[in-house]
This record gives C-alpha cells, structure tokens and sequence, in this order.
C-alpha cells in the first residue's frame, strides 16, 4: 500500500501589527479588502462594527499623542476591542474558505490577510511492505490509543488458517521467514484497557 502522505490547509495568518499607527493601517487595508467582496456577504464582525472600531482607535491615539491624562490607557483599551474583533474576523475567513477547499487561498487573499499553508496529515492506515531481507515484511497499522499493544497474524493459504504474530507496544512490527515468491495475506488488531478490538481486513502481498 501507498505511504500516508500529508495534504496541506491554507490557512488565515493574523500577523497584526504591534504598533498602533501600523496596525490603524493594516486595518484600513482589510476594510478596503472586504467591502463589496463577494467572497464574503455578510461579515463577521460587520464591516460598519469593524470600521467603527478602527475610527475608535485613531481618535484615541491622537488624544494619547497629546498626552492628555488617561489618554494612554484608553487608546490600549480601544486597541485591544480592535484586536478582538479582527480575531473573530479571522474565523469567520477561515470558515469561509474551508468551505471551498479549492480556492480557499485565494478567498483569503481577498480579504486582504495573508494566507500560510499548514500541513494536515491524514490519519495513518494499515498498510504491509517488503523488509529490506528477503522473506520479511513490516507491518505498520493505526494508533489504538495512547496506550495499546497489538497483535498481528498473516496468513499463507488465502486466509483458511492464520498464524499469530506479537503483540508489540509499537504499531509495527516486521515477519521474517515467509516464503518469498508467494502471496500472504496480513492482518492486526489493537488491545487497549477496553480490551481486544476485531481483526482488522486482511491486506494480501507477495512476498520477496
């Protein structure tokens, strides 16, 4: 069988700037990004809370700049409902754009937000290979639990009768001593506290 490969979800980055006249900016971008796209009809939060906010924001930096008494912490007070609310924004972009998988990086780039790719690996299938000695074969299967042991078994006359193999606390194990150039059939299952969970469908090979 084919080795598990990992597929990748882009993903909203919200690199938000620290500075409040960088991050009046950035947020002024994203508003220009969002109105009347039509990847995005009814925003989360609405763009008029958003800009808003952002108006909010700039006024309260301008009374900090001029040193008024208070002014500092108010303008903080008012970056940080920004911030929450460009949070939310973030998630409802990436609902979005998980929504349509295919063209879920250029959804998010219209949105005026960067986009990352993250790598989503697929959960891990049993699958049997050849062993680097002839006559051998690795078995690998899926995790159980946390905490589980498992058995393995192959077969040689088409499944009529099996011979069992463990248990290892690992996930794989590897069979020497087949008979190369014949078709074996392999199967495992995994033992937790719950106890011993059914055999697994076979996976036929032909041994080397």
């Amino acid at each position: 069988m084919n080795a598990t490969k990992s597929v990748h979800r882009n993903v909203v980055s919200l690199s938000l700037p620290r500075r409040v006249p960088a991050l009046i900016t950035y947020v002024q971008a994203v508003l220009v990004a969002l109105t009347n796209n039509a990847n995005f009809p009814t925003s989360v939060p609405a763009l008029s809370v958003l800009s808003a906010a952002l108006t909010a924001l700039q006024s309260s930096e301008s009374q900090a700049l001029s040193r008024l008494k208070g002014a500092v912490v108010a303008r903080n007070d008012k970056k940080a409902a920004l911030v929450t609310l460009m949070q939310q924004l973030r998630g409802y972009i990436q609902t979005t754009a998980d929504a349509d998988p295919e063209n879920s990086a250029a959804i998010i780039k219209s949105s005026g937000l960067p986009v990352k790719k993250v790598p989503v690996h697929k959960p891990r299938v049993f699958s049997v290979k050849p062993a680097a000695v002839s006559g051998s074969v690795e078995m690998v299967a899926a995790s159980a639990a946390r905490r589980a042991s498992y058995l393995w078994g192959y077969s040689t006359d088409g499944g009529k009768t099996w011979i069992e193999v463990g248990p290892t606390l690992q996930a794989k194990t590897t069979v020497s001593g087949l008979p190369a150039g014949t078709t074996v059939q392999f199967r495992y299952r995994g033992v937790t506290k719950t106890g011993a969970a059914d055999w697994s469908q076979p996976i036929s090979l032909l041994v080397k």
